[in-house]
Parts: structure tokens; sequence; C-alpha cells
């Protein structure tokens, strides 16, 4: 190989490489901002920055650390960039979390730690896989929802669909918006619920015999 590459630096970016795909592998099964390509992107640069900083000052006996801690910084605004503020919710924060996590991953492959880059592999995983399910069953996590309904039945059933909303299922909805439909009448709302109430809900309308659909809430140009 070439003077400035050997084995044991190329096993340290395919190490980082490889753990960050696995963590960009979930994030993309859930739809999330930050994937696959740039879980890859963000460990494999953190490593081979640390490389770099270990390579091209500690033979001359300066400070090493001094490039590497820029990493951090550095994330941060990677990170700032997936947190959003929509509908007075927060959402991205776990996307944020995850960025500054495998970047550590990243920088502990770089600096020849691979039992320790695996263990936090395993444990950031552990975290967003088991806890999600964890916070899915229990309805401890919350999605913004744009509910679309049509009845035939005209604007006469907008009381009767508040009340289920917003008393009987206890939603604090948003945005009500109500038009003529070919098939009736169309009301939306916005709402942020866990998916335990979004099935109850949507097991509501049906009982009312109400066409229902739910889908992601619409991001605006701030996003």
């Amino acid at each position: 190989m070439l003077h400035d590459l050997n084995l044991y630096i190329v096993g340290r970016l395919l190490l980082a490489a490889l753990l960050g795909g696995l963590v960009g592998f979930e994030r993309s099964l859930r739809h999330k901002p930050a994937g696959l390509r740039t879980m890859i992107l963000i460990a494999l640069g953190s490593a081979l920055y640390t490389i770099i900083s270990y390579q091209a000052v500690a033979p001359f006996g300066g400070d090493w650390t001094r490039i590497a801690a820029q990493i951090i910084p550095g994330i941060g605004f990677i990170g700032a960039g997936v947190v959003i503020r929509e509908a007075g919710s927060v959402t991205g924060i776990t996307s944020a979390a995850t960025i500054f996590m495998i970047a550590s991953v990243g920088m502990a492959a770089g600096a020849g730690l691979p039992v320790t880059a695996v263990f936090t592999t395993l444990l950031l995983l552990g975290a967003l896989v088991v806890l999600g399910v964890f916070e899915d069953r229990f309805g401890l996590r919350t999605r913004g929802l744009t509910f679309s309904l049509v009845t035939p039945q005209g604007s006469a059933m907008l009381d009767r669909i508040h009340q289920v909303v917003q008393q009987e299922a206890g939603i604090p909805a948003q945005r009500w918006k109500t038009h003529a439909a070919p098939e009736g009448t169309r009301i939306e709302f916005d709402a942020e619920v866990s998916i335990r109430q979004e099935r109850q809900l949507l097991a509501r309308f049906e009982a009312l015999k109400i066409s229902c659909e739910a889908r992601a809430t619409r991001p605006s140009l701030m996003r």
C-alpha cells in the first residue's frame, strides 16, 4: 500500500462506516431525516479526522486532540439542521442526538478503540430500537398527523366530530378546515397523537361510518 495508508487505517475506516451504516439503516427504516448515507458519512468523517489529527501532529510532539476536538461543534451544526419546530411541537431531537452519538463512534473507531466503538453502537441501537418499541407500545411518543374525513351528511356532522376528537378522545386538535367535496363534506384537522390514540380515533370514525385517512403533517416552508 501507499506509505500513508495501511491495513490498520483501512480497518478503522471500514469499521466506522459499518457501524454508521447499521445505525443509519435503522433510521432509514423509520423514515428519519438522517438516514443510511448521512450516518455513514458522519461516522467515516469523524474517524478520518481523528486519524488525521494523530498522524499529522503526534509525530512532531504537538497536541493531536485539537483537530479532533473540533468535530464536536461541527456535528452540532448538522444536528441543529434536523431539529424542527412545527405547529407548537419540536421534532428531530432523537435524530440530532443520534448524529452526536454516531460521531463519537466514528472517533472511537478512528482512535483505535474498536471494542468501545462496537459496544457503543450496540447500546445506541438498543436505545433506538428497543426503547422505540416500548414508546410505541405504551403511547409515550407522539407524531403530527393531518386527519382528513369525508362525510355525506354535510357540515352538521362537524359538531359531532369535534365532540369525538376533543371530548371523547381528549386530543387537542388544531387548524380545522371544512370544504365541499364531490363525496360530500371534507373536514381536516391537525393533531399530535400517539399510535394508540390514532388507532382509537380511526376506530371511532369508522363506527360513525365516516371515511377517514391520516397522513404526516405537511411541513411548512420554514422547515
